[in-house]
């Protein structure tokens, strides 16, 4: 930031996971700009403003991505995103921070983190426009104390942590999700076979509406030839929505039930309950809707698909990153405030291929329209 700085470039957005990192480390730590200022431009802190401030006029101010609605409004010509990984609500706090970004002829942002299978870091690293430098623990041991260099080799190196938290990689495995990306892909097909039984369609409703609401989970799956406890599965798309209304996502699903000629669409009614089927009704009477309803949680009901899925029953036809993303993120611990979403996506998936292969968890008894 000092060189941006330096360049006249400003006003500058700091963010950090908290606001006590943007002041420790970005601004007062060992490496941070008050320490690593340069003689020709120096810069004063205002702790009290939130804000440093260079020789030549340029000003930066900190923020916290556990306050993201503190990004609406500011605008900003460059920023530097700390442990955006890190970030306890980074898929909110990086959609905001990125609106704010858009002074000057050539905003630009400096993102450093220790990388993790997340999909904002996914996205940044395939725009073409990102200059990736990848630096490891070992490259900075003339820095280091030795004791410390030494002590982390010998307990992590050639360990799955050490290769994220040393060698600076991705991993896309999760410990302790439900699925792999690996996975995934051993029983990819391009396209379904010919001789499907029955498709359906799922939705995940969400519980509000309007741009900030949780998405609404809609997965498409059909089942091949054979009983249940044997007939493969093949999910066939992905139609997921945010920020429709009631009646927007239920005619997302009515496009696609008639998309992929299914046979009913299952949607779970816990927040909603008949109001759901009527809108899908509204959208068109002819078609086929079963309510399902939840009595356990995501966990509990995605694990039996899990397994479907370990037995190589399941197939994904095509890719579909942001739900395979969000199912190789899905651990049982699964914590949606620290991930910044919802599963909506995977809740619709486990729906539809418990329909499928293992029997809705609690159908309606009345099935209007079935």
């Amino acid at each position: 930031m000092h060189e941006v700085a330096a360049q006249g470039i400003g006003p500058i957005s700091l963010i950090a996971p908290t606001a006590a990192d943007a002041r420790d480390v970005m601004i007062e730590g060992v490496s941070g700009l008050v320490r690593t200022q340069k003689p020709g431009n120096p810069c004063t802190y205002e702790p009290s403003k939130r804000r440093i401030t260079w020789a030549n006029g340029v000003w930066a101010t900190t923020f916290s991505a556990e306050d993201p609605e503190s990004l609406r409004g500011p605008e900003f010509a460059a920023a530097w995103y700390d442990e955006l990984c890190a970030w306890p609500r980074l898929e909110a706090t990086f959609e905001l921070a990125e609106f704010g970004l858009r002074l000057g002829h050539q905003p630009r942002k400096v993102v450093t983190t220790t990388p993790k299978p997340y999909r904002v870091l996914r996205e940044l690293m395939a725009d073409p426009g990102t200059v990736i430098t990848r630096g490891r623990t070992f490259d900075n041991r003339a820095n280091l104390s030795p004791r410390f260099v030494e002590a982390i080799q010998a307990k992590y190196q050639g360990t799955r942590l050490g290769r994220q938290e040393l060698e600076g990689e991705i991993l896309d495995d999760v410990p302790g999700a439900l699925w792999t990306h690996g996975m995934l892909d051993a029983h990819r097909l391009k396209e379904p076979p010919a001789d499907l039984q029955r498709a359906v369609i799922a939705i995940d409703p969400p519980v509000t509406t309007g741009e900030k609401a949780d998405e609404c989970g809609i997965v498409a799956a059909a089942r091949g030839p054979g009983d249940r406890m044997h007939a493969h599965a093949y999910v066939l798309g992905d139609h997921s929505v945010q920020g429709l209304t009631p009646e927007g996502w239920a005619r997302r699903a009515v496009e696609a039930y008639h998309l992929h000629r299914a046979d009913r669409i299952v949607a779970e009614v816990n927040n909603g309950g008949d109001m759901i089927e009527s809108m899908i009704k509204l959208a068109d009477p002819n078609v086929r809707v079963v309510q399902v309803r939840a009595s356990r949680g995501k966990v509990v009901r995605a694990e039996p698909v899990a397994l479907v899925y370990e037995q190589g029953r399941v197939h994904h036809c095509g890719s579909f990153g942001v739900l395979e993303d969000q199912m190789c993120g899905f651990t049982p611990d699964f914590d949606r405030e620290a991930a910044g979403y919802s599963p909506d996506r995977v809740d619709a998936l486990v729906w539809a291929l418990t329909d499928l292969l293992l029997g809705s968890e609690m159908p309606s008894p009345s099935l209007r329209g079935f």
